[in-house]
Order: structure tokens, then sequence, then C-alpha cells
């Protein structure tokens, strides 16, 4: 029973502030009489929920690359002039009051699952990769750029390996904590390594375990060659497709070498640990350290049927494997909903640059071809088909979805590039979130009507990342040793986001 005009429900009398400042989060200037009821239902429901503080068993992390458009995704701006909104609309979804870009109609449907922030704002104009994985901004591009300087903190993902490995420290787990797919960030981008998702100063045993991707890419697209003086480049792209019986592998360093057998790799092992149990009464240093977890780690993937099965999307129908896309980030995401499922506790999904800088999401050039051809239809059936999917299998309420990217791309079209492009911008982005203990149908702030700056409520990716720990059940006053060994907090500034939650 819920309130209308004046009548009371169990839980509220008419409609609070909260519910009011929750109903402005929307964006709604006005309210028709269902999208009130809507809403007021919503609160009543969530207010009867209780604590969020530990609700995510798992987490996955979805993450765009080279800053998807804000306009073209989550905030579009149709009533702005044309060399703002761009070449489309926005698509009602089943939230009233909320719309999206009109190339996402799959996730329209699904709107009253995710939660939106509308109003990410940071000053790190140029590919923050660092801010947004660690929670603290890069010194300098450079900085960015070497994902090994000594000067970066740690991934969520490595922070959250080592505070498991605190809890029991002599477990190897069956199968890796922090995954990543599809391959090692930024492995296949020319000139340029991309810092952000490495376990920095807790060592390298903290990075994360990655896969190789095992396939043939079936489409060529031209590319724009930022090294070439912008000379077009044909690249066989697997994120524009792959053959079915292409596969993401545990890394060959971890594989077992030809003609050597589980038996004659256990006595190996042992006299390894041996040898290793000699050396360390000589003294362990922070380096040793890591190369005993990577050998640990190691041992587990190559003797790990578990692992291998939860790869092996060739074990889903044929029929699944197409509503995701085949493409490299389609079977990525059906490849992480398999690991999640498997009881993997986090899995990032990448998707990167191949052979061209300045591509997946980062749009210079040929933007709106590029959305419409290559990212928006990919995106939409797969991040659709694997919301669906967990929520199906049950998974979904337990695990937080976390769609992120470095910054957003700037209002205005320049028109200068080819094809016609728009820069980066940090200034308003927006980013999604999903299960876990996110309060569904929520979009969090706004941005102007041109989406160049935050209206209200601004977040950035630190209040992202402590809202995460938040709903791992991490305390918001966990520290970690740095290099030196002094406590540092997991984030600096960050907030848990009250209306997300």
């Amino acid at each position: 029973m819920l309130s209308i005009l004046g009548s009371m429900n169990p839980f509220q009398r008419g409609i609070n502030r909260r519910t009011a400042m929750s109903i402005g989060a929307l964006g709604a200037v006005s309210l028709s009489l269902p999208e009130l009821l809507y809403h007021q239902s919503r609160a009543a429901s969530d207010q009867s929920a209780g604590s969020t503080f530990g609700r995510a068993k798992r987490i996955l992390l979805v993450y765009l690359q080279g800053a998807a458009s804000q306009f073209e995704t989550w905030d579009p701006k149709p009533a702005a002039p044309e060399g703002i909104r761009g070449k489309w609309g926005a698509i009602q979804t089943s939230v009233p009051g909320t719309a999206i870009n009109e190339q996402l109609p799959k996730l329209a449907v699904l709107a009253d699952r995710l939660g939106i922030v509308r109003s990410m704002t940071h000053p790190s104009n140029n590919h923050s990769n660092l801010y947004t994985l660690t929670g603290y901004a890069a010194t300098d591009f450079s900085s960015e750029t070497n994902p090994f300087d000594n000067r970066h903190h740690p991934f969520f993902g490595s922070v959250l390996d080592y505070l498991e490995d605190q809890e029991a420290p002599h477990v190897t787990p069956e199968l890796p904590r922090n995954i990543g797919l599809p391959f090692r960030f930024s492995t296949y981008a020319p000139f340029s390594r991309r810092s952000g998702p490495y376990g920095a100063f807790l060592g390298h045993g903290y990075n994360p375990v990655w896969t190789e991707f095992d396939g043939k890419a079936t489409k060529t697209a031209n590319r724009v060659s930022f090294f070439r003086r912008l000379a077009g480049v044909d690249v066989q792209d697997p994120y524009l497709g792959i053959t079915p019986e292409s596969r993401l592998r545990v890394s060959k360093a971890a594989q077992l070498q030809r003609g050597l057998t589980l038996d004659r790799f256990d006595k190996r092992r042992s006299l390894l640990q041996q040898f290793d149990d000699e050396q360390r009464r000589v003294g362990e240093s922070e380096s040793a350290q890591s190369l005993d977890r990577f050998q640990d780690m190691a041992f587990s993937l190559i003797t790990s049927e578990k692992l291998r099965d939860a790869l092996d999307v060739g074990q889903e129908p044929m029929a699944l494997r197409e509503k995701y896309g085949m493409t490299l980030f389609g079977q990525s995401a059906l490849t992480a909903r398999r690991l999640l499922e498997a009881d993997c506790p986090l899995v990032s999904v990448f998707w990167d640059e191949y052979k061209i800088v300045n591509t997946a999401w980062d749009t210079h050039f040929n933007h709106f071809s590029r959305l419409e051809n290559e990212l928006l239809p990919g995106f939409d059936a797969g991040m659709s088909s694997l919301l669906l999917d967990l929520e199906d299998r049950g998974l979904l309420d337990d695990t937080l979805v976390m769609c992120l990217t470095e910054h957003g791309r700037t209002p205005k079209i320049d028109n200068l590039n080819r094809g016609g492009g728009r820069g980066h911008w940090s200034q308003a982005y927006s980013v999604m979130l999903a299960g876990g203990g996110i309060r569904p149908g929520t979009v969090v702030g706004a941005s102007d009507d041109q989406g160049a700056f935050v209206k209200e409520r601004p977040v950035s990716p630190e209040d992202i990342l402590a809202t995460m720990y938040h709903l791992k059940g991490i305390a918001a006053d966990t520290t970690i040793p740095d290099r030196f060994g002094r406590p540092v907090r997991l984030t600096e500034h960050g907030q848990v986001i009250a209306e997300l939650v």
C-alpha cells in the first residue's frame, strides 16, 4: 500500500525531503501522476531494504578505455544545438522521466536495473585511467603512460586481492581473485602504454592475472593513425567480429610446456619449493614475496580445470553467444559471466585500443560512424545480455557491475577532424552501475543543458571507488602499507554516494 495525496503506507507519510531529492536527481522538472507513484513506490521499497554494506560478493568492471561520450550514451542533450547534441536523439527508458541515447535501445529497456551517474567530474583531462582505477590521480602525463612508475597507487582490484590475503595469508585460491580480460591492458597500443590496473606498491604479485586472446578477427576497419601523419590504416579488429573458435586463454607464461606431464610438473614444483625454503632462511624482500606469489598463482592456474572450463565459452549455446555478440567485447563479457559464476570474485573486461592509438572509445576521428557501426551496437548487445544473464542466474543482486570510463567528450563537435570528432572532456561525464547494492532505476546528479559542466551533485572517481568499497564490505578507514610501510587510505577524499545505494 502506498500513499496517494496523503494516504498512508507502512514506510512513510507522503513524499518526504529524501524522496523529493531522489526525484530531483532524476532530472524531472514535472512529473505525471504515474511517474510520481513510480518514484514514491521505489522510495518506500528502498527504505525497507536495510544496509547495503557488504552487499556485493563479486565485482565486475567493464572499462570503456579512451573515454566514452556522455552525449552518445547516458546523458543525451536532444534540445541542445546540433553542433552539441550530435547525430542522434534520446529514447525513453523503463524508468519514467529518464532517457538515454537512442542508439542503446536494449539498455533502455533495462534502465530500471541501472544506476546512472551524470555528474562525474575531475580535473585530469588526458586519459585519467590512474584516477579512475586507483582513486589517486597521476602526478603528470608521463606517469599515465608508464604502467610501472613507482609513484602510482594500486588498482582497486589489487587492493581487494591484498586485503583478502591479509585475512588468509597462506591460502592460494583455486581461481584468481583479480582477473583481467581479454588481454593485458594496453598490450596492443603502439608507442604508448596506459597505466592503471596494476599492483603498484603492493608488488607485481598483485597485478591482475591476464588472459590472452587466441583467435581471429573477421572484419577490417580503416583507422586514422595518429603516428603516421593521420594516414588511413586498415586493421583487422577483433572488437568488430571474431570467429566462433576464438577463445580467451590463460597467459602462455602459466601454461604447461609441451611434454611436461602433471607428475613431472609436481616433482619440479617440489624441488623448487625446497630451494625457495632455503632461500627464505637468508631473508625475504618485497620482490621475493612477489615472486613467491607469482609462483603459487602459476601452479594454481596450470592445474585448474575449473579455470579452463570457465574460460571455454564454447560450452555455451551458440544462440546465447550470438546474443552477446560475436565480437571480442561480447565474448569477453560472456567469459566474465562464466568466471563470476565459477566464484572468481573480481573480473575486469577492458574494451581497449587495438593496433592504433586513439581508438577504442577515444573518438577524435570519425566519431559518429565509429559509434554507429562499431561501438554502440556491440556495447548495447553485450552489456544488456550480460546484465540479463546475471539476473537470470540469480547473480546480479550480489554482483556489483561498474561500467566506467576515464572522462567524457567535448560538448562541441570538432568538424575539422576527419569524419568529425569530440575531444577529451573531464568537466562533466557519465558512468553506469548495477546490482550488488546499487539502487535500481536511479539517476544521480545532472549536467547543464549543453552537457559541459555539472549542474548538481558533483561526483568524483574517488566517490565511485568509496561506494564500491562500501558495497564490498570494506570499512572507510581501512589502510594499506605503501612501499615504505606507511599506512595509506584506500581513497583520500572519496565519499559513499548515498543516493546510489
